[in-house]
């Protein structure tokens, strides 16, 4: 059952969550919030939000796209249930075991916002939309900082240490970037620079993700469960 929870389900996750994006990606009708005129989906020109949008930018109905993408971002509250079991990995040492409730905190509520996410496109529900998305990375923070002390603690290889290390400094660097109040709409350059730096930043935290199943997967080794 650990394993199950602890190691296939953000394996599972983490693969899906690629799967849906190019799939969706593939069948978006095009436009972006510059030009309704593009043809498909641009990595540099569109933001993945406009994959979950119920009409594209260019006015199409966007059912087969925005069916992935928010099926894949729904997906992320397994993660969040999948931590509420990580805890019981590092139970023989107190202060980890502790460590470990509070990072798997911000984790199931960092995931809640991110299944949130899809669950409010963006042309339905915008400012719910934009709430969930900002925040969903900023709970992810203190929850990969107390899971990175875990692992530092335990006997868990460091080189899962070394890229959750990684992610932190990546997603401390895109909130703050995102509080320095550039608005993608006022022109176009700023729309790619935004758009592909959110696209870096959800690769490293699906990356993450799937790095932390190992690490979880190595520490199920040395776990006695009774």
């Amino acid at each position: 059952m650990y394993k199950f929870w602890t190691v296939r389900c953000l394996q599972f996750t983490a693969i899906f969550f690629i799967f849906g994006v190019t799939v969706s990606s593939l069948f978006y009708p095009g436009g972006n919030i510059h030009n309704p005129e593009q043809i498909g989906y641009s990595i540099t020109h569109n933001f993945l939000s406009d994959l979950g949008g119920y009409k594209s930018h260019s006015g199409e109905v966007n059912f087969i796209s925005s069916f992935f993408f928010n099926l894949s971002m729904f997906f992320f509250l397994i993660v969040g249930i999948a931590f509420v079991f990580v805890p019981n990995l590092f139970k023989e040492d107190l202060i980890n075991y502790v460590l470990a409730i509070c990072g798997s905190f911000f984790f199931l509520f960092g995931t809640i916002f991110f299944a949130a996410v899809g669950l409010t496109p963006h042309d339905l529900y915008r400012e719910l939309h934009i709430f969930f998305s900002i925040n969903a990375f900023r709970f992810l923070i203190p929850g990969s900082f107390f899971y990175l002390i875990v692992l530092f603690r335990s006997p868990v290889q460091n080189k899962y240490s070394y890229f959750t290390i990684f992610f932190l400094i990546s997603v401390i660097s895109y909130v703050v970037y995102q509080m320095s109040g550039n608005n993608p709409m006022d022109n176009q350059e700023g729309m790619i620079e935004q758009a592909s730096i959110q696209k870096l930043i959800a690769l490293a935290s699906v990356v993450n993700i799937f790095s932390l199943s190992f690490a979880f997967s190595s520490q199920l080794k040395n776990t006695k469960f009774y």
